[in-house]
């Protein structure tokens, strides 16, 4: 299982907003399929799952404004354990 992490999509972004999730938790994801939109403070960017395996859980929602680093879905096998 890997932690989706909000990515630093500018130097000096500190936190992005999620937009929109492209995916549902449960849902198979491929490696670089788009899977979340983020705004910063300049753009709206989609980013792209990181692997292959689905998305169990999403941490965090729609319209919450997240810090840079901090996870905000896991990425994995279904028979996975979840934290």
């Amino acid at each position: 299982m890997r932690e989706l992490r909000m990515p630093q999509l500018g130097q000096t972004m500190t936190e992005g907003t999620i937009l929109k999730w492209l995916k549902q938790e449960g849902e198979t994801v491929r490696r670089g399929e788009p899977l979340v939109e983020v705004e910063t403070d300049k753009v709206a960017m989609v980013v792209e799952s990181p692997e292959e395996g689905r998305l169990l859980k999403i941490l965090r929602a729609e319209n919450e404004t997240v810090p840079v680093g901090e996870a905000i879905a896991w990425i994995g096998e279904s028979e996975q354990a979840q934290p």
